[in-house]
């Protein structure tokens, strides 16, 4: 006769019965933290009696150990959802618009309709493969109304902001300013398809720190995107050519933007190098100018089209930089203009406390900094440099005249000295100079003897 099977002991919270021809178990967890209600998990389908067991085991001691995912058919699309919403109070505005922007741009057509718990590291290696070939979506306006613009040119006809914006779906401010832009010979590259290698790495880094966030919510077992392939960025030995300016090209349109109503601001960038965003939000009450300094503390950036206050790039962005003669001159200047607009407009002057705005007080927008100094580099003929290329000169030129590589680290706010010698440091300055000859005269001596040169031979004979 068969022995009955031995009956297992009892383990609390967990509970194993017959469920038709099939096995199932229920496991008390952890009461709801917020309601304080009590939880179970269920599941059901096991063979046998000793298989339901042995996963409700298993089950239990991953929920004891924070480990277990109740199994679930959220979309990526919901998840995102929820992630954004929980975050947005946790990170500065211009994140979190970006964060949205890349979401809907690029990942809820591909990835938004897959379960989040169907999302592998294959899954993620194909989506930023697919970013970086045929990622773009949004229209690449600028181009469209140039090959608008340009072809009614042939035919003898300039057409008109409103015609362009009719026939380039674009709003007429778009096309009043591509006119602008074409008629001083500004054309516009073509956008690939794919996204630049710079994109696909930001979407990416969203990604991980979301779905790090799903595994610390219990909605992943693992984070895929630790594991995931990114396109690699070629290694820059040196900034690309005619990213920044000479001295002399500086001069010259220091030159022409002195002219401009706001000569204090094209000053103020070519001898600190500070960012747009510190321009557009310095302020007044700010700038000492008896002891020649600048606090730049809060910033003005641009947060889905429209200019928002923040709190600076970085906790190295708020910092005191002292300001040269000239400069403190032309702010002061500034300052005594600014009071005779206040004094102009009356009641109606908006005070905002800016060092830099519009006449009757308003704050600037960043982006009118950049078209107000993109006309200025044409009238001065110099090369078309970006304004954030400004700073970059400021950089290269205050290290080849040999300041010291941490002061110029602590003006232009980066975080650290290395990262300003990574950018900045490039083969073509000749500041290793002095070092050549130095360990040269070690090695050689006084009494070795350079070979002579074979060009004055040449041009002897040529003589």
């Amino acid at each position: 006769m068969t022995k009955p099977p031995k009956k297992r002991a009892p383990i609390p919270g967990v509970v194993v019965y017959q469920r038709g021809r099939k096995w199932a178990y229920r496991i008390e967890l952890e009461r709801d933290p917020l309601t304080g209600d009590r939880r179970w998990e269920y599941k059901s389908g096991f063979t046998t009696e000793e298989e339901a067991w042995t996963k409700a085991i298993e089950a239990k001691a991953e929920h004891e150990r924070g480990q277990r995912v109740s199994p679930s058919k959220r979309t990526v699309a919901e998840f995102m959802a929820e992630w954004l919403a929980a975050v947005r109070e946790a990170i500065k505005p211009t994140t979190y618009t970006n964060y949205v922007d890349y979401w809907k741009a690029y990942g809820v057509r591909v990835l938004g309709w897959r379960n989040l718990q169907d999302l592998d590291v294959p899954t993620l290696n194909t989506f930023y493969r697919h970013l970086l070939t045929a990622g773009r979506c949004k229209p690449d306006n600028n181009t469209v109304m140039y090959e608008y613009w340009s072809t009614r040119q042939v035919a003898g006809v300039e057409p008109s902001p409103k015609e362009i914006s009719e026939n380039c779906n674009v709003t007429i401010h778009a096309a009043r300013h591509a006119v602008q832009r074409y008629r001083r010979g500004r054309k516009p590259v073509a956008k690939p398809a794919g996204l630049a290698t710079k994109t696909v790495k930001n979407v990416h880094r969203m990604l991980h720190r979301a779905l790090s966030d799903a595994v610390a919510w219990r909605y992943l077992s693992y984070n895929p995107a630790v594991h995931a392939s990114l396109p690699r960025e070629r290694r820059q030995t040196r900034r690309r050519k005619g990213s920044t300016w000479t001295p002399d090209e500086l001069n010259t349109w220091l030159k022409v933007a002195v002219r401009d109503r706001d000569a204090a601001l094209w000053v103020l960038v070519a001898t600190t190098g500070a960012r747009r965003s510190e321009l557009a939000g310095a302020e007044c009450d700010l700038l000492d100018c008896d002891a020649a300094t600048l606090d730049l503390l809060d910033t003005r950036v641009v947060v889905d089209g429209k200019a928002a206050d923040s709190d600076g790039k970085t906790a190295s962005g708020n910092r005191t930089i002292s300001l040269d003669p000239i400069t403190v001159a032309y702010l002061r200047k500034h300052l005594a203009m600014l009071d005779e607009e206040r004094r102009a407009f009356g009641d109606s002057y908006q005070d905002h406390g800016k060092l830099f705005c519009h006449p009757d007080g308003r704050p600037i927008h960043p982006d009118t900094i950049t078209r107000r100094f993109n006309r200025l580099v044409d009238r001065a003929g110099v090369p078309r440099i970006r304004l954030h290329d400004v700073r970059h000169t400021y950089a290269t030129l205050s290290l080849d005249a040999g300041v010291d590589p941490k002061i110029v680290s602590d003006r232009i706010g980066h975080a650290n000295m290395a990262y300003t010698l990574q950018i900045y440091t490039h083969r073509s300055t000749g500041r290793d100079r002095g070092a050549a000859e130095t360990v040269a005269d070690v090695i050689f001596g006084e009494a070795w003897q350079p070979p002579a040169d074979p060009t004055e031979d040449d041009d002897e004979a040529a003589a």
